[in-house]
């Protein structure tokens, strides 16, 4: 019976996910699609339940009247039918309708729903340019994942729940009470209107404070994150001490947006508290004076008593319900700005995959300057032919990297083409585009899986023998011989923990660059492919990266010049231009900026600037 409620909704749907709307409404709608019919099964059990409870007082009325006016011989001939019904929805039909909405809302929903959420979520984000993982905190990102789509559960229904519960249940207790008389009916709709009044006035502002909350909330955890993540440099620097203080601003942000929370929840507590109160002495005072009038039955005087009763403790749960409602509508908008930003780079409607026939790769006068309008790349053309392996050469900041970015798509051009085999590589898919590129970089990144899941990472269908050859061609069989992790999991199974912080930065590359091999693409990037690697080990991969490059399209980035001095052809770039190109030789004789380079790297001229060096 359980598994049947918790496989009707599919928590992992297959559409791909499109931009989500910006308006709070509109957002939950979208996250909810394929969830209401549950979502209105709920919503009729809640409402039956309503009326259910709310009969049972006008039942109680009965019972207290029939006692009061029938002798205890022939009290069970005359009611016993009425009392056998009594019986029948109480021991039948309310545990069943109670059975229905608890296996729709914890088997179904509760956590069906939150995890569709995060799942189509986070292939939206999963797929955001680059930029947006550069502007934000990581583990503000996913914090605001989680809470986004718990709050997006508890915002549709909680909302059709209580909403629904109480409109019933109110409208219930008012006829039963107007049957009786409809004199102790008013003092009910004087309650309803201060409790309106209230919940108008106080649930505004606890929707703003929840909102600034949440954002103090993912802020905060922002914060630690961060501190966890680079607790090397942490304590490379002694900082523990400035940590705590940024951790401290990020906890004392967030404690005073609790304060100002909490200060309004007593507000608003004692002041339902108090028209509670107010209500049970006027209904009560009406109802005996009504009795002693005798226009009102005992019945109907512990009628209403009893729904007082009942209405003051589903107040207070209305209260902190209400109050949790746009708490969490405050976390969903807060959610909204982090959520449903477009992609600045996507795929163009219907995008082919990319054909990789030869790998030669095209720079059309192409432009782009991270938004600021000039600098960074401008007007730059190339061309490398097929096979072709160059070198690009410069200073710190002459783009040499932002290119290769460029090349792979995270950023968009703001001008000119990219071609790969006469494919704009704008006009294909951007997966398509980098499943033909293999990269190894200079700050090399593991995930924090099996050294078996990071080097197959590359080639996920590859056999343990492909494998196993390419993790011997970038010499990293030894050390992977020899790993573990507090788990005890050994060799290709040990860990690396978050980023591969439990292995050596040549531990590391070794394993990137097995990686890459093992995924044999057409067109391979390397950035400083080797410059974690001693050069024992730089000496004994070097001939297996040269046996990779073979038939490929290759890019290399390289500060060492005596590691890519052999390739085809080395292109110096200045400030995003390209201002020399040619063999080693020819630059040497050129005696410009390359050979500039040459001269401070090979010893003659160090400390002198490029310049010098050049002359």
């Amino acid at each position: 019976m359980f598994r049947w409620f918790e496989e009707r909704l599919e928590p992992f749907p297959s559409a791909e996910p499109g931009e989500p709307p910006k308006t709070l409404v509109a957002f939950c709608l979208h996250y909810t699609k394929g969830v209401w019919p549950w979502i209105a099964v709920m919503a009729v059990c809640t409402s039956l339940i309503a009326v259910l409870e709310v009969s049972m007082y006008g039942f109680l009325g009965g019972i207290v009247d029939w006692l009061s006016n029938h002798s205890r011989e022939t009290f069970l001939a005359d009611e016993g039918w009425k009392l056998a019904l009594i019986a029948g929805v109480v021991l039948v039909v309310m545990p069943g309708v109670v059975l229905i909405d608890s296996l729709v809302i914890h088997q179904t929903l509760l956590g069906n729903y939150p995890m569709r959420i995060r799942w189509m979520v986070h292939r939206y984000l999963v797929r955001q340019s680059m930029t947006f993982f550069q502007d934000e905190f990581a583990g503000r990102i996913s914090t605001k994942l989680m809470q986004t789509s718990l709050a997006v559960r508890e915002t549709v229904m909680k909302l059709l729940d209580v909403l629904n519960y109480v409109i019933v249940y109110f409208s219930g207790s008012l006829i039963i009470a107007a049957a009786a008389d409809w004199r102790l009916m008013m003092p009910f709709l004087v309650w309803l209107a201060a409790y309106v009044s209230l919940m108008w006035y106080f649930i505004p502002k606890l929707q703003v404070v929840s909102k600034k909350q949440a954002d103090a909330r993912s802020t905060m955890t922002g914060r630690i994150v961060d501190s966890y993540t680079n607790i090397a440099t942490v304590k490379l620097f002694s900082h523990s001490k400035r940590e705590e203080s940024y951790a401290r601003e990020g906890m004392q942000d967030f404690l005073s947006t609790a304060y100002t929370q909490m200060r309004m929840v007593t507000a608003f507590h004692v002041g339902l508290y108090a028209i509670n109160c107010v209500l049970l002495f006027s209904v009560s005072g009406i109802a005996i004076w009504l009795w002693l009038g005798s226009a009102i039955s005992v019945g109907a005087v512990a009628v209403g008593i009893g729904l007082v009763l009942r209405l003051n403790g589903m107040s207070q749960w209305i209260m902190w319900e209400m109050s949790a409602l746009f708490e969490n509508i405050g976390t969903v908008e807060d959610g909204i700005t982090s959520i449903s930003l477009p992609r600045l780079v996507q795929d163009v409607p219907n995008a082919p995959d990319l054909k990789v026939s030869a790998g030669a790769i095209t720079f059309d006068s192409i432009g782009f300057h991270y938004g600021k309008g000039a600098g960074v790349i401008d007007r730059l053309s190339l061309d490398i032919r097929p096979g072709e392996k160059i070198g690009l050469v410069g200073r710190s900041g002459a783009g040499k990297s932002t290119l290769v970015n460029l090349l792979l798509r995270f950023y968009d051009l703001e001008s000119g083409r990219i071609l790969i085999d006469g494919q704009d590589i704008s006009k294909v898919r951007q997966d398509s585009l980098r499943e033909h590129i293999g990269m190894i970089t200079q700050d090399t990144s593991l995930l924090h899986r099996s050294i078996r899941d990071n080097v197959l990472y590359g080639r996920p269908d590859a056999s343990d023998e492909l494998m196993y050859q390419a993790v011997k061609n970038a010499q990293a069989d030894g050390f992977i011989e020899l790993a573990t992790d507090p788990k005890g999991r050994r060799g290709f199974d040990a860990h690396v923990g978050e980023r591969g912080v439990k292995l050596s930065g040549g531990q590391r590359q070794r394993i990137a660059i097995a990686r890459v091999m093992l995924k044999d693409a057409p067109v391979l990037i390397m950035d400083e492919a080797t410059s974690a690697l001693d050069s024992e080990v730089e000496a004994a991969i070097q001939d297996n990266l040269y046996r990779l490059m073979q038939g490929k399209t290759v890019i290399a980035i390289a500060h060492r010049l005596s590691t890519i001095a052999a390739l085809d052809r080395l292109v110096v770039m200045d400030k995003g231009r390209i201002v020399e190109s040619g063999t080693h030789e020819e630059l040497i004789a050129a005696n410009g900026i390359y050979a500039g380079l040459w001269a401070r790297q090979s010893g003659g001229f160090l400390g002198l600037d490029d310049q010098e060096a050049a002359e």
